[in-house]
Formats: structure tokens, C-alpha cells, sequence
């Protein structure tokens, strides 16, 4: 009997009707359907900014900010008051801190250099705010 249960299991979870726990990632609500990039990809900086404050992350999906750091922004998500940025920031050159690319709020940080303008709108998709 316990053989069947399992294969019912299995069956459910192939069928996408039960869902598989994993660590693998998983989808977050989205923070907004737009964003303002530098290029469709939003794989060009658009500023260089400095963390005015440490910021600690609520989810996967932002990134911790320690005061003083550089923060390289790659988005800014349109509607809600361009709330949040997406963007990276780097460790020493020894790596205490891998780059991760990840969101915040925009009121964390001042823009110190403006490299390249906001002027593509970009749809947001489910990648966007997926956690891994």
C-alpha cells in the first residue's frame, strides 16, 4: 500500500498539481511590471551610487547594503513611486561579499555618478523577482 501512495505522489508532483519542495528557488510576488534600464537587457549601469545606510534585505530578492559601500544600478522599477532599484554591490577587492544582483529602496542610497540614461521601459517577467 505504500508503494501506491507513493506513486500517487510522484504522479501529482510531475503533474504540477503537488508541488515539490526544493532549494533549488522559487517565485516571489512582483515589486512592479515595469522597469527603467539603460537597454532592453538592463545589462549597462545607469548610475553609481553610495550607501547612505546599512540595509537589511526582507527577502532573496534584495540585497544587504552596508553604509558607505558603491552600489551599481542596472533598474529602476516604475509604478509604486520608483520605490526600489535593482542593482549590485561588490565586496573588497578580497571578496568579504560576492557581487549579487538584487532590489532596494531607492532612499538608501545617493547617486554619485550618472553614467548612462533611463530611458528604456522594460516589462518585468517572473525572473525578475525569483529567489534562488
Amino acid at each position: 500500500m505504500e508503494k501506491h501512495s507513493a506513486n500517487w505522489t510522484l504522479l501529482l508532483v510531475l503533474c504540477g498539481l503537488l508541488p515539490l519542495n526544493t532549494e533549488a528557488g522559487r517565485q516571489m510576488p512582483k515589486l512592479s511590471d515595469k522597469k527603467l534600464c539603460a537597454d532592453s537587457e538592463c545589462s549597462h549601469p545607469i548610475l553609481i551610487a553610495r550607501a547612505l545606510q546599512d540595509y537589511y534585505p526582507q527577502d532573496c530578492r534584495f540585497i544587504h547594503i552596508h553604509q558607505g559601500q558603491s552600489v551599481y544600478v542596472y533598474a529602476m522599477l516604475k509604478d509604486r513611486g520608483n520605490l526600489f532599484w535593482a542593482g549590485s554591490v561588490q565586496g573588497s577587492y578580497y571578496g568579504d561579499q560576492e557581487a549579487r544582483l538584487g532590489y532596494f529602496p531607492s532612499s538608501v542610497v545617493e547617486e554619485t555618478h550618472a553614467l548612462m540614461p533611463a530611458e528604456v521601459e522594460v516589462k518585468t517577467d517572473k525572473w525578475d523577482f525569483y529567489c534562488y
